[in-house]
């Protein structure tokens, strides 16, 4: 006899993917950012023709989509790269499971002239901003805090109320206390990567466009 698998029942509460596979990107500028990406994330191409390439840094077997569109159309959207300052996407993040990594791979990045544009412990993350040759702008990332317990009483907390947004740090700096032997703890405070005699930025809350 013959049995089959039951039908499955329906469900009513969100079902959510296991995993986010990937992302693409219309650009024309594909040789300068296959390079970038090579030289960031590691990244090698699995497949280029005249129209796309697929390129990975892991087991996926493609995490990134680059679509090539004219090299016009970078002349004909010359504000193009400031849009996520105003609408859309802003950036996406990547986690390193430890400080360590994060700050290593900044020192290598830096010693190839790849250097982030912001540099931020948000209270929750210790954060690095980077931007690739069309502006995307991609955050890498180490979590501050042990539990998600943690991080949500640290949003319910007079500080994070105080300063939603974070103090701007030296991630030199980090690196350089993280070597001389600082414990990773004290290295996740919102002002350890501020670098004595300096003062951060003030980091205020981003611009409400309200409808008129």
């Amino acid at each position: 006899m013959t049995t089959s698998n039951p039908s499955p029942a329906p469900v009513d509460t969100p079902l959510a993917p296991n995993l986010l596979a990937h992302f693409v990107v219309k650009t024309a500028r594909p040789t300068e950012m296959i390079a970038w990406y090579s030289t960031v994330l590691g990244a090698h191409v699995v497949h280029e023709d005249s129209q796309i390439a697929f390129l990975t840094w892991d087991d996926e077997s493609h995490r990134l989509a680059l679509v090539k569109v004219p090299s016009l159309v970078r002349y004909l959207f010359p504000l193009a790269k400031l849009k996520r300052k105003v609408y859309g996407v802003d950036h996406l993040a990547f986690t390193y499971h430890s400080l360590e990594p994060l700050l290593l791979n900044y020192e290598r990045l830096a010693a190839q002239g790849v250097l982030p544009v912001w540099s931020i412990n948000h209270g929750p993350t210790t954060s690095l901003y980077y931007e690739d040759p069309d502006g995307i702008r991609l955050e890498f990332q180490t979590e501050n805090f042990a539990t998600p317990e943690e991080t949500a009483a640290f949003f319910s907390s007079p500080e994070f109320e105080a300063n939603p947004i974070g103090v701007t740090i030296d991630p030199s700096y980090l690196l350089e206390r993280l070597r001389d032997g600082a414990p990773i703890a004290s290295l996740l405070r919102r002002d350890a990567g501020v670098r004595p005699g300096t003062t951060p930025r003030v980091n205020r809350r981003a611009i409400t466009f309200r409808t008129l």
